[in-house]
Formats: C-alpha cells, sequence, structure tokens
C-alpha cells in the first residue's frame, strides 16, 4: 500500500524536532528572536553544532533566518508547534500518572 506524501513529510517535520537541543531551541525562540551566539551560549554548544541545528529546523519549515550584519537571527516560521509541544507535555503528564498508579 502506497501511503499519501503528506505521512512523509509529516514525519520528516517530527524528525526535526526530535531532539533535546531543538526542543530547546524551539522553546527559546518562542520568546523571541535569538542569534546563534545567544542559543550557542544557552546551550553550552559549539556555535556550529547549532547552526546544524538550526538549519535542520529551517529546512523542516520551522523556523526563519534573517542575516543582519555579521550575525544570523532566528525565529519561529511556524509558531503553532507550541500547541504540538502542549499535546506532547499532556501525553508526558498522563504517562507519568499512569507510571505512579502501576
Amino acid at each position: 500500500m502506497k501511503l499519501p506524501r503528506r505521512y512523509k513529510t509529516q514525519a520528516d517535520i517530527l524528525k526535526a524536532v526530535a531532539s533535546p537541543a531543538r526542543l530547546f531551541i524551539i522553546e527559546q525562540l518562542a520568546e523571541g528572536e535569538k542569534c546563534v551566539k545567544e542559543l550557542a551560549e544557552a546551550l553550552q554548544l559549539e556555535m556550529s553544532t547549532v547552526s546544524k541545528h538550526l538549519s535542520v529546523l529551517r529546512n523542516a519549515g520551522i523556523v526563519t533566518d534573517e542575516k543582519r550584519s555579521n550575525q544570523v537571527f532566528y525565529t519561529l516560521r511556524t509558531p503553532c508547534v507550541l500547541n504540538f509541544f502542549q499535546c506532547v507535555l499532556a501525553v508526558q503528564e498522563d504517562r507519568v500518572r499512569q507510571e505512579r498508579m502501576e
């Protein structure tokens, strides 16, 4: 059975956010635009590593970038991704409750 292409696209987007560092970046960008240096300092990672994470998020359509002078600033392109994170948090909390009951 051949599945519609949208499932592959959706899986690619989910893969893009399936990283603790990228989840943190998205959370940081929910507060407003940030440059690579700010994100690298917050994550305590090399700027090149953070740039790679941002590239994955940009290619997935989650963030957008704007070059200003020597710096590149990133913002959430699709802030609705935060709604998805609320859903993930609800699932996580329910899972914890279930584990406590067992």
